[in-house]
């Protein structure tokens, strides 16, 4: 198992539509993966303003396939994995507004 810094520029547009799906629990419910990129997309923060940041866990080789093709690739474009220990990631970007409390 590895864990990544992940990096992407979400489609605006989608947002909402990614907001409504995360609160259904559908996500959360994709094996093997769904309670990682659950807790990484509740928790994404803004590095910028069109950049989104979060730390996944992931065991696909390339990182993220299962969730690029689920989920990602529908709602973020410029994704990009930077290998971080567990919990480092998120130390990085604890400051950092989370991406849903400026999207209500």
């Amino acid at each position: 198992m590895a864990y990544y810094l992940v990096t992407a520029k979400p489609i605006r547009s989608k947002l909402d539509n990614l907001r409504k799906w995360l609160d259904s629990g559908e996500i959360r419910s994709m094996r093997p993966f769904g309670n990682a990129l659950q807790m990484g997309l509740d928790n994404a923060r803004w590095k910028s303003d069109d950049v989104a940041i979060w730390e996944e866990e992931d065991y696909c080789v390339p990182p993220l396939a299962q969730e690029r093709a689920a989920v990602l690739d529908e709602y973020f474009t410029d994704l990009n994995v930077q290998q971080v220990n567990k919990g480092e990631g998120w130390k990085k970007i604890e400051p950092l507004n989370i991406i849903w409390e400026s999207n209500d």
